[in-house]
């Protein structure tokens, strides 16, 4: 660890948990099974990505649900539930249910904007109300009032042997300081700030500034704690991909290099209508990944990391970079394992 430098204070891990269409069980078992894991090897946090109409977990509150029962401290954490697909009032019962059922352990990342592929799901997802639904950051904003406790409607009280409340129920304690907004833009960053959420920001960027990675990604930073409430100490996990190779066989390494490579030509320039840029995989032993970490503008500016998976590997490769993130990258970046 470079002089100076603050140690890593939380360390996590997101995984998208695909499975086979067939067997789909093998699948969300071997994500469980992960998650446990995770928390043996002393994480901070675990968290799940979504994936709708695709073989990857559909349901991250679902499989939080299972998984807060297999797991007594790990955080458990979404990244990210993008809106466009929840009803927030519906969302926000989920998120309390859950947040019970794990003693307070629930970390709700959410992302608004129209669904992916919006014209070919639209008819299925809102066959009455399509073209005005609204996917702006107000449908965030409902999601936290209900959370937090605000009323859902104007009865509460007795009616015949029903007893109603005006608040989401069950109301969980704290959920909504543990709200977190994925944002990859300079008005996300400001808006999530503004409105005392926390921040996940990943390996996806728009590029509005600049072309270099690492300082769009320190411009967002910047940018939400000087919009929140609590300033400096506002908190922001960073998302990179990550392959420590410690410990890998000489054919996992050649895949892991594989796979970054095919990957990496999108990292050069802004890609698309939206301009988005993407960070490079990092492929190496520990210490390699930690001394690029320490230069990278961004993670010097966050104490916070949810490491996020390669998408398409094999169960024996996830075990084997969790282990070599918890055992070697993380201490070689200053963190210690929780008990």
């Amino acid at each position: 660890m470079p002089p100076n430098s603050e140690p890593l204070r939380k360390l996590g891990f997101l995984t998208i948990g695909l499975f086979d269409e067939a067997v789909p069980r093998l699948g969300h078992e071997s994500t469980l099974d992960i998650i446990e894991l995770g928390e043996r090897l002393g994480f901070d946090s675990a968290w799940v990505r979504h994936r709708h109409l695709q073989y990857g977990v559909s349901s991250p509150v679902a499989v939080l649900a299972a998984a807060s029962q297999r797991t007594s401290r790990i955080e458990l954490g979404t990244a990210v539930i993008p809106l466009g697909w929840e009803n927030p009032l519906r969302l926000a019962e989920d998120l309390a249910t859950v947040d019970i059922l794990s003693g307070g352990r629930l970390n709700p990342g959410v992302s608004v904007g129209p669904p992916m592929r919006y014209d070919q799901v639209k008819q299925a997802l809102y066959p009455d109300t399509a073209d005005i639904e609204d996917f702006s950051y107000d449908r965030v904003r409902r999601l936290l009032d209900f959370v937090r406790g605000e009323p859902a409607t104007g009865f509460t009280g007795q009616e015949g042997f029903e007893v109603f409340s005006d608040r989401v129920q069950p109301h969980a304690q704290g959920i909504g300081d543990r709200m977190w907004y994925g944002g990859a833009s300079l008005r996300s960053a400001r808006w999530a700030g503004e409105h005392g959420m926390n921040f996940l920001t990943s390996s996806v960027v728009k590029a509005e500034e600049s072309e270099d990675f690492a300082e769009i990604q320190l411009s967002h930073i910047r940018t939400f704690r000087a919009h929140h409430p609590d300033g400096d100490h506002a908190r922001v996990s960073q998302g990179l991909v990550v392959i420590p190779t410690d410990t890998a066989s000489p054919e996992q390494r050649a895949k892991y290099e594989e796979y970054a490579a095919k990957r990496t030509p999108r990292t050069a320039t802004a890609q698309g209508p939206a301009r988005m840029m993407f960070a490079r995989d990092l492929v190496g032993t520990s210490a390699e990944i930690a001394e690029r970490l320490y230069s990278h503008a961004a993670f010097r500016e966050i104490n916070e990391v949810a490491f996020a998976l390669p998408f398409t590997f094999d169960h024996d490769d996830y075990v084997q970079i969790l282990t070599d993130i918890a055992t070697k990258l993380g201490p070689a970046l200053g963190w210690q394992a929780a008990p």
